[in-house]
């Protein structure tokens, strides 16, 4: 995703970990730096003059954090939870490869079934669902950032350049450094993101970095793509 002005844009819908997590529909939203356009972001980190737009999210039935496990791993066939941390806060983003060293920053999924919107002053942030599991928990943590903004490049500006081995970290409240090693990196078209595949949870402690990708549609005032990379905790 991309830190933009204010225009609406981007991610789709993104369940909370304490709804029902079978059919997310997260698309991270991103903004574009074009200086006149008005520029997407994930969760809508724009709060300037364009407007960036938060991403969706579809209502289902509220769950505790416990239930929500339990069924996660019912429906990983009651297979047992793989190298994990307790839940924490996560506070910053150390993605050494290219040169990433950002605060995090929890969103929540608002009463209008968006995601909140992160600041848009501040190109060198990182929102986190708050209401799913945190870096490093048993399940699948999602991390989404911008791309660029409307006169900068922004925090996940060079995330299409990981590849598969690389290794990142988050720094928890905790005082524990979660060790994530990418799986996979890969470019979906919104229009046909495979929600169970990016946001379904699992047995293991997993992560999704996703920003925006693709080129920039000026009437929708959004990217066409999204960028996911897939990792796993180390």
């Amino acid at each position: 995703m991309a830190a933009g002005p204010s225009s609406p844009g981007g991610i789709d819908p993104v369940p909370d970990r304490r709804e029902s997590r079978t059919s997310l529909n997260l698309t991270v939203l991103c903004a574009v730096a074009l200086l006149v356009l008005v520029v997407s972001l994930f969760g809508g980190e724009g709060s300037s003059s364009d407007g960036a737009r938060p991403p969706h999210a579809r209502h289902a039935p509220q769950a505790d954090h416990a239930s929500a496990e339990a069924s996660a791993a019912a429906s990983a066939g009651a297979r047992p939870a793989g190298r994990h941390l307790p839940r924490s806060r996560p506070v910053r983003l150390l993605i050494p490869k290219i040169r990433v060293s950002a605060p995090f920053i929890p969103l929540e999924i608002g009463r209008s079934g968006e995601l909140e919107a992160p600041p848009a002053d501040n190109v060198n942030l990182v929102g986190w669902h708050a209401g799913g599991a945190s870096p490093g928990e048993t399940g699948t943590a999602i991390v989404a950032g911008h791309v660029d903004t409307a006169t900068s490049p922004a925090v996940f500006a060079g995330l299409s350049e990981l590849e598969k081995g690389d290794v990142f970290h988050v720094v928890r409240a905790d005082g524990r450094r979660a060790t994530f090693v990418v799986d996979d990196a890969e470019t979906f078209a919104k229009d046909d993101f495979p929600d169970e595949r990016v946001y379904a949870d699992t047995a293991e402690a997993e992560i999704r970095l996703i920003t925006c990708a693709g080129a920039y549609d000026r009437t929708a005032k959004d990217y066409t793509e999204n960028l996911v990379v897939f990792g796993h905790l180390a």
